[in-house]
């Protein structure tokens, strides 16, 4: 069976925010919850990256690990999903998520949060599929319908990507194969372009600088 991951590329994430607002459009998501969100570190200076960040459906899912009533569960696609009927909103998996992925409908006391929501991968949860029920609870069931999620399908520049994990790992390696020939290249062709400077320029030019 495939195992479903999400690959978000640092080198490609232009922080559109297309992804953030398709998800809460394809699934209804409530207002103050964002299943999605894209995260900017460095931001304005040198070196700023982005990232989309959602629930990473873990192999080892810490959300499921500390769940006191077991409401989270994995697909036969390694989709980590849960059950809004059994869950309590105690929070513990909010405060285990790295990634901050479960999330609290509404603000104020534990006792008045509701059930806990995140990502689905837009594979519903345990109702009928493409049931009312299910699309009120979870929002869409995408997978059911051989579709991949929709953030990852609306992202101009591909560089968040979804699907099985084996597909996307061969697609970031040839991503860093091409990236790395790309500066070799550029390397090359700087370093000769050095050794033909013109004459008339001061100072030296050799291969070494």
């Amino acid at each position: 069976m495939a195992r479903m991951k999400f690959y978000c590329d640092a080198e490609r994430c232009i922080e559109c925010n297309g992804c953030v607002t398709a998800c809460k459009n394809e699934n209804e998501v409530p207002w103050g919850v964002n299943r999605r969100r894209v995260v900017t570190i460095k931001d304005g200076e040198p070196g700023e990256r982005s990232l989309s960040v959602a629930c990473m459906h873990c192999s080892d899912a810490p959300c499921a690990a500390v769940c006191p009533v077991d409401c989270f569960y994995t697909t036969e696609d390694g989709v980590v999903l849960h059950d809004k009927d059994i869950c309590i909103g105690c929070g513990y998996c909010f405060y285990a998520c790295p990634f901050g992925a479960p999330q609290f409908p509404a603000d104020g006391a534990f006792a008045t949060r509701g059930k806990m929501d995140k990502c689905t991968f837009c594979a519903g949860g345990p109702q009928q599929d493409n049931s009312a029920e299910e699309h009120r609870k979870y929002g869409s069931n995408r997978l059911a319908e051989g579709k991949l999620p929709l953030c990852a399908e609306i992202c101009s520049t591909k560089a968040l990507l979804a699907g099985d994990a084996d597909v996307l790992s061969e697609i970031y390696r040839k991503r860093i194969i091409n990236r790395g020939a790309s500066v070799l290249s550029r390397g090359i062709s700087y370093q000769n372009a050095t050794l033909r400077a013109p004459s008339g320029l001061s100072g030296k030019a050799t291969s070494k600088e």
